[in-house]
Order: C-alpha cells, then sequence, then structure tokens
C-alpha cells in the first residue's frame, strides 16, 4: 500500500495519534531548547555538513586508511557489497567461533540488512539489548523511529507484552517497574552470550577505531563481556581525524533527544587480549546513492532523527506507514534510490516546510531532496488517473490569471455563504479537525488595486 494508505490505519486511532504527535513534539522542543544553549550552534553545523562532504568526496582514501589502521590495531576489516554479503560475512565469523547466541545493540544498518530473521534461520538466538529494540523485538515488529524505536507504543501496552514474553505481574504501564524487569531479563541474555554485535555511528579513518553512541551502556555490556564483537558499519560512516568526534558528539544527541551527549560514548580501537574484533563495513547501495549529484548529500546523514521529530506528516502517521527501514523526511530520500517503484510515494509524505532541513544536524537539504524525488517519479512512475487529472486541471488554473481570479472569487463565496455541513463534508478532511480563517470579500490582488487607485 502506498503511504497514505498505511498512514490511514494508524489515524484510526485518534486518541494514539494525537499522543504520538505530542510525544514527539515535546522532543523537538527539547532539542531546540539544548541547540539554543550552544554558542555557535550554526557554526557547528556548518562545520560537520563541510566534515562529511570531505569524506563524501576522498570517500575511496579514507576507508582504504581506516582499513590499514584498523588492521594495525588488530581488527579484522570485511568488505560486503550488499545486505545478503553482509548477513553471510557475519553468519560465517559465528560459524567459526561456534557461537551460538548473540546480544545485539541498536544497529540500523543491521535493520537495513535484515540480519536477526536470517541468523535465527540459521538457528542462532539473537537478542536486542536497547529497550526499545527488545519491546519492538518481543512484538515482532521493525523500529518504527531511528533513536526511539518503541515510540508508537504506549507504556500500558508494554506492560501487557512484558507479563505474556517476561512474564511480569500487571503494573498499569509502571515505567520503573517495567524498566528493571527488563533489565534483569538483559543480564542474564548478557551473561550467556556468546558474541555482541554494535553498530557504528563514527568511523576514524586517522585511527582506525570507531565510536558507539548509547543512553544505556548496552553497547558496551556486549561488547566487553563476549569474546567475539562484531561492529556493522555503513561505509558512509567515516569522519577523517580523531578532532572531529567533537564536532558530531555536540550535534548528535543535542539534536536527537536534547541531550548535551549521549550517556555512553564508547571508544573502541583493538580487541583486549583472548577477544575477537571484527568490523564489517557494508556499501548496500550508498555509492549508488553517492552518484546521484542532487541526492549525494543525503549520506551526511548521522542517524539523529531530529527530521523525524519535527515533520508534521511522521507525527500523525507513524515510522511503520513508511514500509521502509529508514522512516520520516530522509527515509523518503533514501528509499526511492533503492526501491523507486516500491517507495514512490514517500517523497509525497512531505509538505515541504523545510522543517526537516532546518533541524538537520549536518545541513541536508532535505526538502529541496523531496521535491526532486517527486520531479522523477513523476516522469518514471505510473500516476493514478484521478491524480493526473487533478494535477492537469490545477496546473491550467494557476497558468492563467483570469482563471484564477474567478476559481478564487468562487471559493471565497462558497466558504462565506454554504453551509458548514456541505464546507466541511468528506470531500474535505482537513475541515474534519480544523476550522478555515475567516473569508473576506475580496483578495489581496483587489485590495491592492483599490488601494492603488486611492
Amino acid at each position: 500500500m502506498a503511504h497514505a494508505d498505511e498512514a490511514a490505519i494508524f489515524n484510526k486511532d485518534e486518541a494514539k495519534v494525537n499522543w504520538h504527535d505530542k510525544a514527539l513534539w515535546f522532543v523537538r522542543q527539547k532539542r531546540d531548547k539544548s541547540a539554543h544553549n550552544v554558542q555557535g550552534w550554526e557554526t557547528l553545523r556548518d562545520l560537520a555538513s563541510a566534515i562529511k562532504a570531505n569524506v563524501l568526496s576522498n570517500l575511496d582514501d579514507y576507508l582504504i586508511q581506516f582499513e590499514e589502521n584498523a588492521k594495525k590495531n588488530g581488527v579484522t576489516v570485511h568488505w560486503a557489497a550488499d545486505a545478503e554479503e553482509h548477513n553471510k560475512i557475519v553468519h560465517s565469523i559465528l560459524q567459526k567461533t561456534n557461537v551460538k547466541k548473540v546480544v545485539k545493540s541498536k544497529s540500523m544498518l543491521t535493520e537495513e540488512c535484515h540480519l536477526n530473521p536470517y541468523l535465527e534461520a540459521n538457528g542462532i538466538e539473537v537478542v536486542d539489548t536497547d529497550l526499545g529494540e527488545r519491546i519492538v523485538q518481543l512484538a515482532e515488529e521493525p523500529p518504527s523511529h531511528i533513536v526511539l524505536p518503541a515510540i508508537h507504543k504506549t507504556k500500558e501496552e508494554v506492560d501487557v507484552l512484558f507479563q505474556e514474553h517476561l512474564g511480569t505481574k500487571p503494573s498499569n504501564g509502571d515505567p520503573q517497574y517495567l524498566t528493571n524487569e527488563a533489565r534483569k531479563h538483559l543480564r542474564d541474555k548478557f551473561l550467556k552470550a556468546d558474541a555482541a554485535i554494535t553498530g557504528v555511528n563514527f568511523a576514524v579513518a586517522e585511527t582506525g577505531g570507531f565510536v558507539v553512541c548509547t543512553n544505556e551502556g548496552n553497547a558496551d555490556m556486549g561488547a566487553h563481556l563476549a569474546k567475539v564483537h562484531i561492529a556493522c558499519m555503513g561505509m558512509e560512516k567515516l569522519i577523517p581525524q580523531e578532532k572531529h568526534l567533537g564536532v558530531f558528539l555536540r550535534l548528535l544527541a543535542r539534536s536527537a533527544t536534547g541531550q548535551p551527549i549521549t550517556t555512553y560514548s564508547s571508544h573502541f580501537n583493538k580487541p583486549a587480549k583472548g577477544t575477537e574484533m571484527h568490523i564489517v563495513i557494508v556499501d548496500n547501495g550508498r555509492t549508488e546513492q553517492l552518484s546521484r549529484e542532487d541526492f549525494r548529500a543525503s549520506l551526511h546523514c548521522i542517524r539523529c532523527g531530529a527530521c523525524m521529530n519535527t515533520c508534521p506528516i511522521y507525527r500523525r502517521s507513524g515510522g511503520h506507514s513508511y514500509k521502509a527501514t529508514i522512516p520520516g523526511p530522509i527515509g523518503s530520500i533514501l528509499s526511492p534510490g533503492k526501491d523507486l517503484t516500491k517507495h514512490s510515494s514517500l517523497p509525497f509524505a512531505s509538505t515541504l516546510c523545510g522543517s526537516c532541513s532546518d533541524v538537520c544536524p549536518v545541513k541536508i537539504n532535505i526538502h529541496e531532496q523531496l521535491y526532486k524525488w517527486r520531479q522523477i517519479i513523476t516522469k518514471d512512475v505510473p500516476q493514478p488517473v484521478v491524480k493526473k487529472t487533478t494535477l492537469k486541471m490545477a496546473g491550467r488554473v494557476l497558468a492563467s490569471s483570469k482563471m484564477y481570479g474567478i476559481a478564487g472569487k468562487s471559493a471565497r463565496f462558497m466558504l462565506k455563504h454554504m453551509p458548514k455541513f456541505i464546507i466541511y463534508s468528506k470531500l474535505n478532511a482537513w475541515g474534519k479537525a480544523r476550522d478555515l480563517p475567516e473569508v473576506k470579500n475580496s483578495n489581496f490582488d483587489e485590495w491592492y488595486k483599490n488601494r492603488q487607485k486611492k
């Protein structure tokens, strides 16, 4: 189904939609407050954008440099062209080390590659250890947000879920009780795991090390207790030097949740004695996106989720309505590049208000790229007859000042004199929750001409 159809399903529960909307806007407001407390915030954004642009322009050199330095540190580096190869590499590492139980921290790349079901089909237990990720894993759902994976679930729903899967007592959604029970459950998984899989937030070409950012310490628990650590990394995660980390770490958490910094910013450089460390560097369509001049800046993304928190469409349609690993505005740019037909509706799931671009910490021109995808899609993907006909009629009206004037006068007359139940009918879905502004007798053009005469 198209995004609009999926969103209609989410919108059936109005109370939940309103709660989802307010919860994400609250996070957006926290971001604003945090950003305004940093002197030179815009300078930081400019610098981060410039660093990312430099990386993408010299990606081959930085990747080679990173690989050489990681190998010097005793890390095994693997290269994967696509999701299938990534999954096979991870599985082969686990097979060689006789691993049967894996703990995994949050990683949108492994979600993108559908690693969990692949490993489970090969007899390996995979437990997501981020609390939000564990919640959606137990519910057998994908994450609906890249930072807040279970934002679509209320605490009461989590209470019922934990009763079913963890044997907890009914608590009326008590967050402290549910968190403590999740901690007990996950501690046992950490202690019994044979290997840990993490994502990579930033990889440093200069040192061959990488950084994983979490608020729960789950990546550290897994990586330090298990004898095998596999880090899965999209090739765009590179930054040139260690000194550049300060720029991105100051931007990431503030943009994501309004925090000054993530609770844990864990640096991994080399395996501890008696352990193994592997890095799997994945392309999976990234070089193809890099080749698209209009869309290459989308690879600047540091996965903060700020564009989702501010987007009026995402907030009221839910992440699952996008049917993509990365939902929201940034996902609506990335997904069509992988499958234009499947994701052709996503660039239209936007008001083009530009709020996503305003909050992006690395200054991706998200709304402009969405508009460019629309131009491509309307040429390459067959559009519904009703949509094509409506847009052609609108085009003719907007192209003629005379027709536009007549349409404007007609609309003003109807809005002023027709009964409200006719104006706010099923044909006007906006009217269900909004009143249109008071209608004046004339438009700006008429007012201006009369003013000039006087």
